[in-house]
């Protein structure tokens, strides 16, 4: 997996990205808790979206499956990064990764966290991936004591009804006790 990641070409990355979180959660702060690319307690990592509505889908799908679920609002908030080396991967390199793109979706992560795990160890401080919740690419971020990514806050955070949201975008069914 090393030699392979390796062979891919880093570039920097300097824009805007989005986070969604819950209510008084630190945006900037990193966490070892795991994700989809990054194994619990390994590199620390940052989740952002490239698009608005991709961060708030990564949290509403996470929230639909509570039980009971959440009813207070998302936070979305927006952040300027400039990060020195960051690898893109396209649903295509993915593939020739072994991921398996028909069950990307899914919650069993352990390949995607090798990846991102390998993408860390290899001192590059962001990846950028397709969303596998919304049609955008997410940027996650990796503390991971090589080159560190400037994190700044951009205008004022927006709190968005996550379940008027799902309503509004078609995504996941949620029971009827929400459609009031």
């Amino acid at each position: 997996m090393l030699d392979k990641l390796a062979a891919f070409k880093t570039e920097p990355f300097e824009g805007q990205v989005y986070r969604a979180t819950r209510m008084n959660l630190d945006p900037t702060a990193y966490s070892a808790w795991g994700g989809r690319w990054a194994p619990k307690d390994d590199y620390p990592a940052l989740y952002t979206s490239l698009e608005p509505d991709g961060a708030i889908a990564e949290v509403a799908h996470h929230w639909s499956l509570m039980n009971p679920r959440p009813s207070k609002p998302v936070v979305l908030h927006t952040l300027r990064v400039s990060a020195t080396q960051t690898l893109k991967l396209i649903r295509a390199d993915l593939k020739v990764l072994g991921v398996d793109l028909d069950r990307f979706g899914e919650l069993d992560y352990t390949h995607t966290q090798e990846i991102g795990s390998a993408v860390a160890f290899l001192d590059n401080d962001g990846l950028i991936v397709p969303s596998a919740r919304w049609n955008c690419d997410n940027l996650i971020l990796f503390e991971n004591g090589a080159l560190k990514a400037q994190l700044d806050l951009v205008g004022e955070p927006r709190q968005v009804n996550w379940q008027e949201w799902c309503k509004a975008n078609n995504r996941w069914e949620l029971p009827s006790d929400i459609d009031s």
